[in-house]
């Protein structure tokens, strides 16, 4: 491991996260290692001169929403940034993002865990390789909390890792390459995320209104500067989410509609087809809002077959939600 003093400083501050790959088939080989796919908000702590700060990927304030984890970060050492997950574990130990999505109610299930160190002294540690970053991680950061962990990789093949994924019932596996730099803000493929389940984040674009808020969300993803419908979606709403997504897009409506492909000429075999005639019931919002959502299949026509609603993305820029790829074994 290099002399720290050997590397250039920095202050320590918000560095906008390194984005992951969505790939159709795990990287390989020895150059990668593995980590779990934590179905949680991404979120980077920052010591700033004994300042203590939990900020969103787009640089949200956590603070207050997950005051528990903002209180065990005191152990954070001074000048110092490190890059995780806030993240609801089930009774199994498994992340819930559902869980996730009722902080209050369930605050003793929520961890913070910690996958990388960008800046440790005002030293500046994100032109190193991932490796020695993990290792200065795991040899110079102490967390008296349970609730802040320092999370785990593999150096083991990518058949094997997924093979325990599955096992466990967890969301997906992520690859990184052992030399790869921090490369703050960008996808560059040296991250690859790989979806076991069949989920995928995607933007709302309009609601059908009902007599608890929404009755169904429209919803799509981006290709270049486009926005394409997929889903009209009913189903996994109980009365309160239903409120709380009207009362989330409520101050979006807009009049013409965002979708580049709509409308469609018919409701196509599965009926997941908008028509014009269906559009006459539509409220349509600007494309600010994401969603993650669960579905069956991807069908021929590019739709969601039997998607659901689990929650909303508070951590998520919706021009960056494209189409992503899942594992339908």
């Amino acid at each position: 491991m290099r002399s720290l003093d050997s590397l250039p400083s920095r202050e320590a501050g918000f560095v906008e996260p390194m984005e992951c790959l969505a790939v159709a088939k795990l990287p390989d080989g020895p150059e990668f290692v593995y980590e779990i796919k934590f179905d949680g908000y991404r979120a980077l702590a920052i010591n700033a001169n004994g300042k203590i700060s939990l900020y969103s990927r787009r640089r949200k304030s956590f603070n207050h929403q997950y005051q528990h984890i903002f209180d065990a970060l005191r152990d954070l050492p001074q000048n110092t940034v490190v890059d995780g997950e806030v993240v609801a574990l089930d009774d199994a130990g498994r992340p819930n993002f559902n869980l996730l999505q009722h902080s209050r109610s369930q605050a003793s299930r929520i961890h913070y865990f910690v996958f990388d160190l960008l800046v440790y002294d005002n030293h500046d540690l994100t032109q190193l390789p991932l490796i020695e970053r993990r290792e200065i991680l795991k040899s110079r950061i102490k967390f008296q909390s349970p609730r802040i962990r320092i999370a785990e990789y593999f150096e083991i093949s990518a058949g094997t890792m997924l093979q325990s994924a599955r096992e466990q019932g967890l969301e997906g596996v992520v690859a990184k390459r052992k030399n790869s730099q921090y490369e703050a803000g960008k996808r560059s493929g040296a991250w690859a995320k790989y979806r076991l389940n069949n989920g995928q984040e995607l933007v709302i674009g309009g609601y059908v209104p009902g007599p608890h808020g929404v009755e169904s969300i429209i919803v799509g993803y981006y290709t270049g500067p486009e926005l394409i419908y997929v889903a009209r979606i009913r189903n996994g709403f109980v009365p309160l989410t239903r409120r709380q997504v009207f009362d989330k897009l409520r101050p979006f409506v807009v009049t013409d509609c965002p979708f580049v492909n709509l409308p469609e000429k018919e409701k196509g075999r599965w009926g997941t087809g908008l028509t014009a005639d269906d559009m006459k019931k539509c409220v349509w919002v600007l494309p600010e809002v994401v969603a993650q959502i669960e579905y069956l299949e991807w069908t021929e026509g590019d739709h969601l077959r039997h998607a659901k609603f689990v929650g909303l993305r508070q951590d998520k820029n919706a021009s960056s939600v494209i189409k992503e790829h899942g594992d339908n074994t």
